[in-house]
């Protein structure tokens, strides 16, 4: 969930080329949220234009045997996946999906392996605020993303996503506004994963 390990999992997606590598993570973010996701040109042009310090980074990764492709081509698929438009709706979608072991409530596909979503939830929670990840996991106790467009979601087990938006950030780069309404929503509802008084709730996502 941080920039190296995300270019190394893009490498890792097999491909015969740049395109299919691409197609096939639009496939699977729009399989989790909707059909609606699409790449921001302008974004991306953006973002291409002045990655110069993950295109470091991906050299870094291949020179320690961490890159399993051309490394500025999983570069370039990694800028592009994080230049794609959703909405909240669709982001809250997602959290669900992983909140109900992969299977999207909506469409009612399985999206991903109920046995990698325990992983997926880890590393959420270890790295998903960048270095608040950890006060968070303290505070809140949930499995979160966030995202320098200003997007949050959490995730409840087995029972919700949660998702917000609000473009202003702190210093780590997390929504200001969106961290205080899904850590309102979850200590409101009860949900904390570390909390001695949480008890699983019935299942609703389904």
């Amino acid at each position: 969930l941080v920039n190296a390990g995300a270019m190394s999992a893009v490498s890792l997606i097999k491909a015969q080329d740049i395109e299919e590598r691409w197609e096939r993570i639009l496939t699977m973010q729009r399989a989790m949220g909707s059909t609606e996701i699409e790449l921001c040109t302008t974004h991306n042009t953006s973002e291409q234009s002045t990655n110069f310090h993950n295109r470091s980074i991906a050299w870094l990764l291949y020179s320690a045997g961490y890159m399993y492709c051309e490394p500025m081509q999983a570069c370039d698929v990694y800028t592009r996946q994080c230049s794609t438009l959703l909405n909240t709706v669709e982001l809250a979608t997602i959290g669900a999906t992983l909140a109900n072991q992969g299977r999207n409530p909506i469409s009612k596909k399985q999206v991903i392996t109920p046995t990698n979503i325990p992983h997926i939830l880890a590393e959420m929670m270890m790295e998903g605020f960048y270095e608040r990840s950890g006060s968070w996991a303290y505070t809140v106790g949930l499995p979160s993303k966030s995202g320098v467009g200003g997007g949050i979601v959490t995730v409840v087990p087995g029972v919700m996503g949660i998702a917000a938006f609000s473009p202003p950030l702190d210093e780590a780069g997390n929504s200001v506004r969106g961290q205080k309404m899904a850590a309102a929503l979850a200590q409101t509802l009860g949900y904390n994963l570390f909390d001695s008084r949480y008890s699983q709730p019935k299942q609703i996502c389904r």
